[in-house]
């Protein structure tokens, strides 16, 4: 059985009401895998933005294994000295990563960030020395349209992000580095310049599972 983890910040825990694109991922794997498979993480919850808590179950569909590594606010800093006891404790093979946006915008510059992306997968294979990640560039927000040096961190740090994954690639525990969806616009896949709606979880589930599709033979190409 292949054990997913899906890790992130607001885009992958998502809030109250909503899908997310954990839900869509769970559904392609269910019809195009092939095999046993499950989502994994020491976390099922969604943020609440009420109550300012991640303690919602309020999904569009609960009946789903929610499982995940989530944090409205968190980014590789925080995950960083998480990552080894999810995996562990979780027996995780693949972790599906999105972070990065909360970090530059809140916590470390592109080159603190990437140095925090080196220590998480050391974390994580210290836990699984054969652990495969596949990890989503940053997707620029609203704000990087009228914030240009929050802009430059962004690129700066996808180019870092993906001499990072090359660096540290190995043969017994793959990273790759997704694709950022190529339609993804924040005026038509978000619902606040930075959160997905129905159309930008799909498309982000689609960079993921593509990429695994497309370097390992997971699944098959996303459908939307």
């Amino acid at each position: 059985m292949l054990r997913f983890m899906p890790v992130g910040d607001s885009m992958t825990i998502g809030s109250a009401g909503e899908h997310t694109w954990r839900y869509r991922m769970w559904e392609h794997l269910r019809e195009t895998h092939g095999g046993p498979f499950a989502l994994v993480g020491p976390r099922e919850t969604l943020y609440d933005k009420a109550t300012d808590t991640p303690e919602s179950y309020e999904y569009a569909d609960p009946d789903f294994p929610r499982a995940h590594l989530a944090g409205w606010g968190e980014g590789w800093l925080h995950m960083a000295p998480l990552i080894g006891e999810a995996v562990r404790s979780c027996r995780a093979d693949v972790l599906l990563v999105s972070l990065g946006l909360i970090d530059l915008g809140f916590y470390t510059n592109a080159d603190q960030t990437a140095e925090n992306v080196q220590a998480f997968v050391a974390q994580a294979r210290s836990a699984n020395p054969r652990i495969r990640l596949v990890v989503l560039p940053v997707i620029p927000n609203v704000r990087a349209t009228a914030d240009a040096p929050f802009a430059a961190q962004v690129t700066r740090f996808n180019e870092l992000l993906a001499k990072a994954l090359a660096d540290l690639d190995e043969p017994r525990s793959p990273l790759l580095l997704a694709s950022p969806p190529p339609s993804y616009d924040i005026l038509h896949d978000t619902y606040d310049g930075t959160h997905p709606n129905a159309s930008g979880e799909h498309k982000i589930a689609a960079a993921f599972a593509d990429a695994m599709h497309q370097a390992w033979d997971v699944g098959k190409p996303y459908e939307t």
